[in-house]
């Protein structure tokens, strides 16, 4: 049975490429390249055979209308976000949000990110 590409979920090293893409727009493999090249070292190959992988899994779009080929991400950060995070709820807290809360808030969380969170509870309750 073929697996839905909807369904495929990023690896870590396709999330930071997403991320890149997400921060600057379209961009050819080059330009990932040189932004990835400033946080880690990968060669432009690499990077190129991620993005392939990534344009058959549809993580990404591809504009082959130029020479170089412009590769965007195919769903917004917010989509792929709630995607991850409600597939780690499935499958680490039973699909209980409030167990997720609760662990993400511990003792190394801030005042003001605590004060964050009470606006935002405060807001969904209106």
């Amino acid at each position: 049975m073929a697996r839905d590409k909807s369904t495929f979920k990023p690896t870590e090293a396709e999330l930071n490429l997403l991320n890149i893409l997400w921060q600057t727009g379209p961009a050819t493999v080059r330009q990932i390249h040189e932004a990835l090249s400033e946080t880690q070292k990968t060669g432009y190959t690499t990077v190129l055979k991620i993005l392939q992988i990534m344009h058959e899994k549809s993580l990404v779009i591809r504009d082959e209308s130029n020479r170089a080929h412009v590769y965007a991400a195919a769903n917004s950060e917010t989509h792929t976000q709630s995607s991850l995070l409600k597939d780690l709820i499935m499958k680490a807290f039973g699909g209980s949000t409030s167990k997720l809360v609760m662990r993400a808030i511990d003792d190394s969380t801030s005042n003001e990110e605590i004060e964050d969170i009470r606006q935002l509870l405060s807001e969904l309750e209106k």
